[in-house]
């Protein structure tokens, strides 16, 4: 049996609602992907913010209520994702790239940072955020990192309001202001999504989602180019 490797997020997908079993299934089976390309502005304010979260817990005093309500004592450093992964009974290695570790009195917490406004858009990528942290959770405890209480999201709201403008520049900078939004995330197995996974790469191809917008697009473009719809 081939072993596999995917990431919790990408596992996350199998989750959604709009979720199509031929384009993961190609995504499973494809060596390289067309190239994408993620801000690094993004990876620089995660950054920024786990600093300002660990000045928060060393400082131990003054803390946003979050971290108060958590019971957070101290932090652990992240493993590198390289290392952050474990071996599971459907020949899949899980893995993933943690943002935060925060020791609490039963255990640790594994909070995921979003810069971004919590929107309508932004719930309905719960379902994945729920398992890619559940996965992160069962990676944790399989390597000895702890036992996981709590898997919260982070959002980490931008203040872009007219007041926040009128006070948030001057001649030579301007600056933007943060204000978390959590939400907290239940604990589920996600043992039947591996196992499916699995089921999924080692079968024939999936045929094409009557409702997936990708298998849509493709089918258009095989149409314009070969004269025949996408198979």
């Amino acid at each position: 049996m081939e072993q596999l490797r995917i990431s919790a997020k990408v596992l996350g997908q199998m989750a959604m609602p709009d979720f199509c079993e031929r384009c993961f299934w190609i995504k499973l089976h494809a060596r390289t992907l067309p190239w994408q390309i993620f801000p690094g502005i993004f990876s620089t304010i995660d950054a920024y913010t786990k600093k300002i979260v660990h000045a928060w817990i060393d400082r131990n005093a003054g803390s946003p209520k979050f971290l108060e309500d958590y019971g957070v004592t101290g932090y652990q450093k992240c493993p590198h994702w390289s290392k952050f992964n474990m071996e599971t009974k459907y020949g899949i290695t899980l893995s993933g790239a943690v943002d935060d570790i925060w020791t609490v009195p039963d255990g640790i917490v594994i909070p995921d940072y979003k810069t971004a406004k919590f929107t309508a858009n932004a719930d309905k990528l719960i379902p994945m955020y729920r398992v890619q942290l559940n996965g992160y959770a069962k990676i944790a405890e399989a390597t000895g990192l702890g036992k996981v209480v709590a898997i919260p999201l982070i959002y980490m709201v931008p203040q872009t309001d007219p007041e926040d403008v009128k006070t948030g520049w001057g001649l030579d900078r301007f600056k933007m202001d943060f204000i978390p939004h959590i939400l907290p995330l239940e604990f589920e197995d996600i043992d039947p999504l591996l196992e499916k996974a699995r089921k999924l790469h080692d079968g024939p191809v999936p045929a094409r989602g009557e409702e997936c917008k990708d298998c849509a697009a493709l089918n258009d473009i095989t149409l314009k180019t070969e004269g025949e719809p996408y198979p």
